[in-house]
């Protein structure tokens, strides 16, 4: 600590840094150290699926966070499709933003933003990390996918701002993600960092044109990307980047609203300088609120506190910069119970204007051959599971066909077919001798060499194979028959509709 500073200003100072992060912590009850940190002013808590078991838990969970600490920010990563932590047992009951972009009713996004931050409202959660506006236009993208609402930036931009306007509506804030654009790329910033190698009018004209709306529609907070620009900034990521945040986002785009970092656990932010300095040049950058990452201690917050007040003594980080940062996330406050008090004046309006989608209503959503029909209307015989490693930010939560059976629930065809599996680690299949037809359902297909052969086998030998892909198929949709571009728990159900259907449909046709 500075001998500049007095004992008041210093208390102040670590007062403030304090402000600035927001941990995450395993287990379903906060623990005492959590809890005194947030007495002494810890801007707030990150929760994840670990932290979930009931709502009746959950909101108990965060009862008692906001009685260390009314003002902290309770924050949940719920996009509301195959990123899920609110439904991280089962699967969530909304489209996900790609099957949204593909129906593109902008009604109907808003609608399904409401119902996430009633759900979310509901357990005492005041800040969910989404939408997410990145055009994916890498189909290859290994972490963004079918989280994002397309391919298209002006798609994309009219459904984040519906997003925004729908999530906010209910008192809990938005975090648009992940700046400046995090769709083109083939690399996880969770494992390494990412480099998009693009110049400022391409960006201008794709990646940007989401968040432009993003801004426009109000969105409270906007979450940092942990990615390089050489065009931009050649040393720093994203995060880390005074010209991104301060020239970009704050400058070019006017966003005056919370400046938060993705977790700064993650390679792409941490994997060289550490999270402690990570911490430090991500608020010198620009960052206001700090997501450390889901599992942290006392101890670690202890090493990043003191890194901070380290680089104020040392002129690195100016005390102001702190307490800015800081009155921004205090602000949150404010911002949720003006929010809330537009839900309470709105609800009816709200409540008659939001639409959940039945099952069979996202079915049009879906590309979906002739052939992958006539073969499905001779009912299903085996039932392939392909089991790829799930990126860090869905997690093991239950997708797709298989999400029913997190509640023992295997209707129809999923119950009744033979049930295979096929992964890295086993890949093997009886292919002649399975019972036809044979459905294979996995998500991003074309991207793994060993679901790849797995099909390529198949089809080898076979002509009643249909490829169901529950994730961004390739573009010469080579391995997906049927794509259905998400794989939570309602676009599961549509798929098992799907297969009903064209079961029923050849029955007629034979009455």
């Amino acid at each position: 600590m500075s001998a500049d500073l007095s004992p008041a200003a210093a208390d102040t100072l670590r007062r403030d840094v304090l402000t600035t992060l927001l941990p995450g912590f395993e287990g379903l009850v906060a623990p005492e150290w959590l809890l005194r940190r947030l007495a002494d002013g810890l801007g707030g808590v990150c929760l994840f699926g670990g932290n979930v078991d009931t709502t009746t838990q959950l909101a108990a969970l965060t009862a008692s966070l906001r009685a260390a600490n009314p003002a902290a920010v309770v924050a949940i990563d719920e996009e509301g499709g195959d990123v899920t932590r609110l439904f991280y047992d089962r699967g969530a009951p909304y489209p996900g933003n790609a099957i949204l972009g593909r129906l593109d009713d902008i009604e109907l996004t808003e609608g399904v933003a409401r119902s996430v931050g009633e759900a979310l409202a509901a357990v005492g959660c005041t800040m969910t990390f989404a939408p997410d506006v990145d055009v994916n236009s890498d189909p290859d993208n290994p972490v963004i996918g079918v989280r994002s609402f397309g391919s298209e930036p002006e798609l994309v931009a009219r459904h984040a701002a519906a997003w925004v306007r729908g999530i906010q509506s209910t008192g809990v804030a938005a975090s648009a993600k992940h700046f400046p654009g995090h769709g083109d790329t083939a690399t996880d910033s969770h494992l390494a960092l990412p480099v998009v190698d693009v110049d400022l009018d391409t960006l201008r004209s794709r990646e940007l044109v989401p968040f432009r709306a993003a801004v426009a529609a109000g969105a409270a907070t906007i979450m940092t990307s942990h990615i390089l620009l050489p065009q931009l900034d050649a040393a720093d990521p994203a995060t880390l980047s005074p010209h991104i945040l301060h020239s970009l986002l704050r400058g070019e785009l006017g966003f005056e609203g919370v400046v938060v970092s993705d977790a700064l656990d993650m390679k792409g932010a941490s994997g060289v300088h550490g999270i402690p300095e990570a911490a430090v040049r991500a608020l010198a950058a620009g960052c206001d609120l700090l997501c450390i990452g889901s599992d942290n201690s006392d101890s670690q917050l202890d090493e990043i506190v003191e890194a901070i007040e380290r680089a104020v003594a040392d002129g690195r980080l100016s005390a102001e910069r702190i307490a800015q940062a800081a009155g921004r996330v205090r602000s949150l406050e404010l911002l949720g119970e003006t929010l809330g008090r537009a839900s309470a004046d709105s609800r009816a309006e709200a409540q008659t204007a939001a639409h959940m989608p039945t099952a069979g209503e996202l079915v049009p959503a879906f590309e979906v051959s002739a052939g992958a029909r006539s073969v499905l209307a001779c009912g299903v015989g085996t039932l392939v599971r392909i089991e790829t490693v799930a990126n860090i930010a869905v997690g093991e939560a239950p997708w797709g066909v298989f999400a029913a059976e997190a509640e023992a629930e295997r209707p129809g065809w999923v119950s009744t077919a033979r049930r295979e599996q096929v992964s890295a680690e086993a890949s093997a299949l009886d292919v002649a001798g399975l019972p036809g037809p044979v459905v294979v359902v996995g998500k991003d297909v074309h991207r793994h060499d060993f679901a790849r052969g797995a099909v390529d086998a198949l089809r080898a030998v076979r002509d009643d194979v249909v490829v169901i892909d529950m994730g961004w198929p390739s573009d010469d949709r080579r391995y997906a028959d049927i794509a259905t571009f998400g794989a939570s728990r309602l676009v599961g159900d549509a798929v098992i509709a799907l297969v009903d259907e064209a079961g029923r449909v050849a029955q007629a046709s034979f009455a």
